[in-house]
Order: C-alpha cells, then sequence, then structure tokens
C-alpha cells in the first residue's frame, strides 16, 4: 500500500502512546509460564503481539481476549505442550529470540520455530550459544536462522558475557536461568532494556544487578503478577520526533512507558536542543534489587531548533529502535550528526542501516553509511519523494514522518507495515494536523 503524507504546517493537540511492543510479549510468556492467572489490562493488539498471544494458546496456556484486557493461565515452567508442529511467531523478532529460553527446559519435548520470510533473514545463533552452554539442544538452520529446532532437557547455570548488549539475548538466558541449577548470571557490555528483570522481580524472583552483571537463581514455580501496560516509547518516538521537526507545533503525548532503560532517545533529543518536559525515571545506583514497577509520564513536546549531535556506542541499547529517527533529525540539525556502534541495526527486520541511507537519499538528505552506523549532513531541510518501508514497520513510520517535515511531502510505500506496531499510527497524525 502506497500512502503520500503531505507536508504539515504545525502539530497540535494530544495523544495516546500505543501499548508498549516489549512488555505485551513478555507479558503474555510470563503469564503462560506462570502457574495462576495473569489479567493485562492495555495489551498491544498488533501483528507481533498477537502472534505471541497465538503461539502461548499452541504452547497450551488458555489466552481470553475481553474488552480492555487480555487473560492468560498459564500452565507453569515445566508444561509447554508439543502440539507436533512448528510454532509460528510470524514477525515477531523478540518472541523468536526469548521464547527458546523457556522451552530449552522441557524436558523429552520438541519443539519448532519458524515465521515470515523476515524472521527466517534474522540470526539466532546468538541465542543458541549460551543456551547450549547451559545444556540445551537447540538447532537453527545453517547453524544461524529460523527455523529453530530446540529439544527440552536439563539446564545448568552459566555465567553468560554478552558480546553485543541486547535486552532479548540477556531475556532469553534469563528466562532458561529460571529453570537451570544454580545461580545464572549474564554480564552486559553497556546497559539495554530491563523489562525482563522487572516482570521477574513482580513475579518473585529474585533478581540482582551489580553494575552491569545481572543475576537469578532457579526457582520452583513463577508467579507472574496482573499488570497494566505503559505506552510505548518506541512507537510514541515518531509522533515526539514529527513535533519537533514541523514548526509551531506542540504536542502532548499521555501515558508513556519512561524506564530508564527506554528514555534513551529522549536524552538524545534533548542533547540536540528538542524542548520535552516529563517526569523520566532517572538513572538507578549501580547495584542491589531490581525495581518491578514501570514508571509512566505524560511528555510535552515543542518544536524548535536542533543542533547536530554524536550517539556513542554505550548509548545505542537504550535508543536501538530510535536510531532511524536520529538521521532524519540530523538532517533538520546544524552540524553533522553521527552514529556510531550501531552494528545491531543491520539485523533488525531489515537492514535498517542501508534501509535509512537509502530511503533518506531518495529524500534528498546528504547521508552516508558506515559499517556501523551513518553520517548525516544537516541542510535544515528536506526535499521529499518516495521511501520504501521494506516491510520494516519503523521505515514505514519514518517516511510518514519525513512526509510531514519535508517540502514536498513523501510517498510511502508499504504504509501497512506500521500495523506491526502502531495500527493507529496516520490515524493520530492526521488528528494533530
Amino acid at each position: 500500500m502506497k500512502v503520500h503524507v503531505a507536508p504539515a504546517q504545525a502539530l497540535s493537540g494530544e495523544v495516546s502512546a500505543p501499548p508498549d511492543k516489549s512488555i505485551s510479549h513478555r507479558a503474555a510468556l510470563f503469564g503462560a509460564m506462570s502457574s495462576g492467572t495473569v489479567r493485562i489490562a492495555n495489551y498491544l493488539h498488533a501483528a507481533d503481539t498477537t502472534s505471541t498471544l497465538d503461539a502461548m494458546r499452541a504452547l497450551g496456556a488458555s489466552v481470553d481476549v475481553a474488552a480492555g484486557e487480555v487473560v492468560v493461565r498459564g500452565v507453569g515452567l515445566g508444561g509447554a505442550r508439543d502440539r507436533g508442529a512448528p510454532i509460528d511467531v510470524g514477525n515477531a523478532g523478540t518472541l523468536m529470540r526469548l521464547l527458546p529460553g523457556w522451552l530449552a527446559s522441557q524436558e523429552g519435548r520438541s519443539f519448532t520455530l519458524d515465521g515470515d520470510a523476515s524472521i527466517r533473514r534474522r540470526p539466532v545463533d546468538r541465542i543458541a550459544e549460551p543456551l547450549t552452554q547451559m545444556g540445551a539442544e537447540i538447532e537453527p538452520t545453517g547453524g544461524r536462522y529460523p527455523p529453530l529446532q530446540v529439544r527440552g532437557t536439563t539446564l545448568t547455570a552459566i555465567t553468560y558475557v554478552l558480546p553485543v548488549a541486547s535486552a532479548q539475548v540477556k531475556s532469553c538466558v534469563l528466562i532458561a536461568g529460571l529453570s537451570a541449577g544454580g545461580t545464572t548470571t549474564v554480564i552486559e557490555p553497556a546497559a539495554s532494556r530491563d523489562h525482563t528483570e522487572r516482570m521477574l522481580a513482580g513475579a518473585g524472583v529474585a533478581v540482582s544487578r551489580d553494575g552491569l552483571d545481572i543475576s537469578l537463581v532457579q526457582v520452583a514455580a513463577l508467579d507472574a503478577q496482573s499488570l497494566t501496560v505503559p505506552g510505548d516509547l518506541s512507537s510514541a518516538a515518531f509522533t515526539i520526533a514529527a513535533a519537533v521537526l514541523v514548526g509551531g507545533s506542540r504536542v502532548l503525548v499521555r501515558g508513556v512507558g519512561v524506564n530508564w532503560t527506554r528514555t534513551g532517545f529522549l536524552r538524545i533529543l534533548a542533547r540536540m536542543g528538542a524542548s520535552i518536559d516529563g517526569d523520566l525515571e532517572p538513572v538507578p545506583a549501580a547495584g542491589g534489587a531490581v525495581c518491578a514497577a514501570e514508571p509512566i509520564s505524560d511528555l510535552d513536546v515543542t518544536a524548535g531548533p536542533l543542533r547536530a549531535t554524536v550517539v556513542e556506542a554505550a548509548e545505542v541499547p537504550l535508543a536501538i529502535d530510535e536510531l532511524p529517527l536520529v538521521a532524519l533529525l540530523g538532517c533538520f540539525a546544524d552540524g553533522e550528526t553521527v552514529v556510531r556502534g550501531a552494528r545491531e541495526l543491520r539485523v533488525k527486520e531489515s537492514d535498517r542501516i542501508a534501509g535509512v541511507v537509502e530511503g533518506l537519499r531518495g529524500l534528498g538528505a546528504e547521508i552516508e553509511a558506515t559499517d556501523d552506523g551513518f553520517v548525516v549532513a544537516g541542510a535544515g531541510t528536506l526535499r521529499g519523494g518516495t521511501i520504501d518501508a521494506r516491510g520494516d514497520h519503523r521505515m514505514a513510520m519514518l517516511g510518514a514522518v519525513a512526509g510531514l517535515a519535508s517540502r514536498e511531502g513523501v510517498d510511502v510505500i508499504g504504509m501497512e507495515a506500521a500495523a506491526v506496531s502502531y495500527p493507529g499510527f496516520l490515524a493520530d497524525l492526521d488528528r494533530l494536523r
């Protein structure tokens, strides 16, 4: 589907951020792993998260979707059902990388995880390596990609040093650690999203953090708690960027999750000169117990002049999904914007470094790719044109925001991909015009 997004004079009003995709995935998974009933309010109803609900049903959990909530009745840590058919994760990369951590401990049962064409291009060897060290029998296709075969075995705890900061790999290892004898520790090279740790802490698991080391011990059962999913900052970031870029704008984004491991983009924006007011969670002390609560705030955003910045590798894990927006913002900033240490972008739903550079260059941007990022020369404006989303929801939304801020507007090919995480995105933008 091709959609033309015309330039906007100003954006004004308020919107509610869609429910958080990362937390919705985890809530459904932990509900299925629990021995009780978990009620999830404000669950995201989108393509990816629906795949997760369907997968939990396939594994034996009862999942009811009612007005305003999803109710999951779990099968327990060791109760996943082997239905003898592949589990379809669709396009849900989070599910593909977290679910094997649970299935690896289901002794005597075998599972096949598969998905769409995009999923089959996304590497899973990064989870296979630590799970194999724990004693799992796990076999990616060609040693690297889905479909992924998992045969449940007895697991042993390990200390695993992540070669690259990744919340998904960290979460997979910690989930496996719930059923592994001993203390499981994951050591990060830099902090990444901590939704898994918080949710486990809320379920009664003793999760501790010592600097960049996260540890937990084996548990007999998981007592996941009912919860309300906050608004998704990664989705709200596109509305925020639009309000920053379109002159004369002021937008209030309500109900956004402002967990410190998710607000890296807002810190980058502030450095670029954007005005964003909200009650953001401060970076916590280095050690101690993990906080279980997910903080929420309204964000008041106004447009203004931007200056270029440099995003270093240590910042990347806390802003990974928003880095394409940094490239777009760099087009309008004074000076040269540089992103380094973001090689992870090459293995998202698409190669987002290549996609962003090719897409924005086609709209008139002065942008060059590097091996692990990009360099943007700010011109203060963007011509417009056509951008191909490549089946990637973030690229579709990036094109729409570029259209609002451009001189001529942007035709977005594949705009329907936005429904993966933000089904109401275009409608929200139209309300703000």
